[in-house]
């Protein structure tokens, strides 16, 4: 079973709710991502978001679009961001999957891409501009490979798609709780309960909502009506603010810890 199947079958029978913590692949540094990555699973992170660096994040709010910059000024690619997973892997088998848009993997080629990330260690792709009705080929290659094709529901998605989403997707869907790119926000949406729902009636999948979650407050109600919350800009901020401090890490990884533990408790 791939880990993050595995992980969403432990939490379902543990009772317990999901925390997913995105952050961009190469911010600062592909060694810090790598110590973010271990010091993230001590502090209760279910699975790991490495977005991918690339030039124009179109679904990507400011702080996000920032770290992906300094990504790249780091000298992070994707082949790189794969070594990274890969040496996690010497010591995690926290679940990973990769935010990315689809010109990354088009570049290398779909099927080399797929088995190449495979091969580093990966478990999921969420791949930001890739529709289900263009992805027959990717998610035929991304079964054979055991990878999850992780697909997006936003809060505009008419019901017929959304049936159609889910049916073509794997691992779990990710819910987009807000219209607009990734950032943090002051309040949770107040039709999520509603949205949640209306997804479930549709999948039996894990549903994760992101997209403006900012504190442990907002994480646990999250926690409360969905199967998992997923934290990116407010953790990619703390990283821009840390910077290259010697408590990076120390740092992240106590706010982290801080959501992870009201999301537990949902």
């Amino acid at each position: 079973m791939n880990r993050i199947e595995e992980r969403f079958v432990r939490l379902k029978r543990d009772g317990k709710k999901g925390f997913i913590v995105y952050i961009g692949a190469g911010d600062p540094n592909l060694e810090a991502t790598r110590r973010l990555a271990l010091a993230f699973e001590q502090a209760g992170v279910d699975v790991l978001e490495l977005g991918v660096p690339f030039s124009d994040p179109l679904a990507d709010g400011l702080v996000n679009q920032l770290a992906a910059q300094r990504g790249l000024e780091s000298g992070t690619t994707p082949p790189k961001v794969l070594e990274t997973v890969a040496a996690i892997r010497k010591d995690s088998q926290i679940p990973i999957v990769l935010y990315i848009y689809f010109n990354l993997i088009h570049r290398v080629g779909m099927e080399q891409f797929i088995t190449d990330a495979a091969r580093a260690g990966v478990d999921g792709l969420l791949v930001l501009d890739l529709p289900p009705e263009e992805a027959d080929n990717y998610e035929a290659l991304m079964r054979q490979a055991g990878l999850c094709h992780i697909y997006l529901v936003a809060p505009t998605t008419p019901d017929d798609r959304i049936e159609l989403i889910v049916k073509r997707g794997s691992g779990f869907i990710y819910y987009v709780s807000r219209e607009g790119v990734t950032g943090m926000q002051n309040q949770v949406a107040s039709n999520l309960a509603q949205q949640v729902a209306k997804i479930r009636t549709h999948t039996s999948l894990p549903i994760a909502v992101g997209f403006g979650i900012s504190s442990p407050e907002q994480a646990k109600l999250v926690g409360s009506v969905a199967d998992a919350s997923v934290v990116g800009s407010a953790v990619v901020n703390q990283i821009a603010e840390l910077g290259r401090s010697p408590e990076l890490v120390v740092g992240v990884s106590r706010f982290v810890k801080s959501l992870a533990d009201a999301v537990k408790s949902a």
